[in-house]
């Protein structure tokens, strides 16, 4: 169950990190007129990427905590997928309403890119943290 864990947090590092890379800062250049349509589209058909993993990877940290996996340091990384929730419903998620409701505005996007490296470097310590755990348990 641990490495189904590691293996759904590493594919949501992979996104936030193409999101934060590649995705958001492209939506600079979109250009105001294309800019509702194009975003619309990213939120919608990124949530059928996201939605699944994040509960995937809540679900399967709940049954790893209730089969007994206690390690502090996995506790302890259980407060990341806090941080990057906190991050998204707070942070991301309003960002992305202003634009869905006011259009291309730099200011937000530069704040969307900015206010991103939170759930970027939360999941990413996650990774390093359950990466580090499987090989421990591994070894």
């Amino acid at each position: 169950m641990l490495l189904l864990h590691a293996f759904i947090t590493w594919a949501l590092i992979g996104l936030i990190w193409h999101v934060q890379i590649v995705q958001y800062p492209l939506f600079l250049d979109v250009g105001k007129e294309a800019f509702s349509r194009y975003h619309i589209g990213h939120c919608l058909r990124i949530s059928f990427v996201v939605g699944p993993l994040i509960f995937l990877e809540l679900g399967t940290a709940a049954l790893l905590v209730w089969s007994g996996l206690k390690a502090p340091l996995f506790l302890g990384s259980l407060g990341l997928i806090a941080v990057a929730w906190f991050s998204t419903f707070f942070f991301q998620v309003p960002i992305h309403n202003q634009l869905t409701v006011e259009g291309w505005s730099e200011d937000a996007i530069r704040r969307l890119v900015l206010t991103n490296w939170l759930r970027t470097l939360a999941w990413t310590g996650r990774g390093l943290i359950v990466g580090w755990m499987c090989l421990e348990y591994a070894g």
